[in-house]
């Protein structure tokens, strides 16, 4: 038998990418509320069986629908919320289909994410199931045989969720055009990027900061570690590939930064141990870290960065010619970077005595931002003269040792060429 188990031989870089999918998925919430509604159904069902035992009762007024009143107020129900969804639906692929077109297709993702979105599509899909099962429980007396059943308390709970649904329906038809509006947008991406920063800082062990790092020993690597299929990295386990180094006494380097795209032949790790790693332990190193069909934000603040840059790109772009929105999106990138710099002395190495990797440093963050966008800002006078304008206080901003990127930038904005 295997010394570990399915779940610590690396399966849990894919389980975390799996969660982070699942949780980022546009199905996800709204299958969901699907159940709830079912749940629902069958709560209030036996609710309606067994009314004598709630500790009150409604008014008399409240439930002497009767059944054929019954049948037609669930199928108006659910027929208007099924057109509804329909509706909404169609608009939340206009939106996404406009923001692509014009901000570019890699935000697509951060409208499918959306939470107003996904509990819009949510509450009304569930609310038309619940109407659909309470239906078939309605029934006529027949003489002879099956008394009238109308579920009375159902009724009114679907009454109340389509009270919910038209409150919902409003919302999202004033979220629809907010979420496409581009300092919406901006906003959105530039406060995710900080939080990505603050929370790549805060993971930082502050029992550790002291601990001694090893060096990478100048030695080939005893074990190399390539991936199965060619993708973009998009998760690693850094926890879990620093408890095997300090297991096995190995020293772990991680080649490839998060967010790049690896063939089948592209070193992962490179492995030096004392003993030769057995195949089980290279299937424990290989399992932290998972590879996807496209780059994502996850681990990946750089990711996050160029999105701003593209939208700058684009509205420097001569069919849309938007000065203003490429200087929101270099606000965004000036604010990042001044987290980056700031919050908590900033981002630094992280203490992980046995392990080496690309870790994010200032330098690398702002060769993601500034200088991608130095070919469309320096045509531009208004937009050139903002730049300056942040980068100069920028630098008065950082620390010294940070500095230097910054001016360098300055100069190359500034110069003739």
């Amino acid at each position: 038998m295997s010394k570990y188990n399915t779940f610590s031989m690396g399966k849990r870089a894919y389980v975390l990418k799996t969660i982070q999918d699942v949780r980022a998925s546009y199905w996800f919430l709204p299958t969901v509320l699907v159940f709830i509604g079912l749940a629902l159904a069958g709560l209030m069902g036996w609710i309606d069986r067994d009314a004598s035992r709630l500790p009150w009762q409604l008014p008399d007024t409240f439930i002497d629908t009767q059944a054929d009143g019954a049948r037609s107020t669930l199928a108006v129900i659910a027929q208007s919320i099924i057109g509804v969804t329909g509706v909404m639906f169609s608009m939340t692929l206009v939106a996404v289909s406009f923001a692509s077109g014009n901000f570019g297709p890699r935000l697509i993702g951060n409208f499918m994410r959306d939470r107003g979105n996904q509990w819009s599509l949510g509450i009304l899909i569930a609310t038309f199931v619940y109407a659909l099962v309470v239906l078939r429980t309605v029934q006529d007396g027949i003489d002879g045989g099956i008394a009238e059943y109308v579920p009375q308390y159902s009724l009114i709970v679907a009454l109340l969720l389509t009270l919910l649904c038209v409150f919902t329906l409003i919302y999202f038809i004033h979220h629809v055009p907010e979420t496409i509006n581009v300092s919406h947008i901006s906003a959105n991406i530039g406060a995710s990027l900080e939080q990505q920063i603050r929370d790549l800082i805060d993971d930082r062990d502050s029992d550790l900061s002291e601990t001694k790092l090893e060096r990478q020993p100048e030695r080939a690597p005893d074990a190399v570690i390539r991936p199965t299929t060619s993708g973009y990295i998009q998760t690693v386990n850094f926890t879990q590939l620093s408890q095997l180094a300090d297991q096995h006494d190995w020293f772990i380097a991680l080649d490839a930064s998060i967010g790049t795209f690896l063939t089948t032949e592209t070193p992962v790790f490179h492995i030096w141990a004392k003993n030769d790693p057995s195949t089980d332990d290279l299937d424990a190193v290989r399992g932290c870290f998972a590879v996807g069909i496209g780059r994502t934000e996850n681990q990946n603040p750089t990711f996050l960065a160029e999105q701003l840059v593209e939208m700058a790109a684009r509205a420097l772009s001569p069919g849309v010619n938007d000065p203003y929105t490429a200087k929101d999106c270099l606000n965004r990138m000036a604010a990042a970077l001044t987290v980056a710099s700031q919050y908590k002395d900033g981002l630094q190495e992280p203490a992980l005595p046995r392990l080496s990797f690309p870790h994010l440093t200032f330098e690398r963050l702002f060769a993601a931002t500034f200088p991608l966008c130095r070919q469309y800002i320096k045509p531009d006078a208004l937009v050139l003269d903002h730049a300056c304008r942040l980068l100069n206080d920028l630098s008065g901003t950082v620390k010294s040792a940070e500095q230097a990127c910054i001016k360098e930038e300055i100069a190359r904005l500034t110069s003739g060429g």
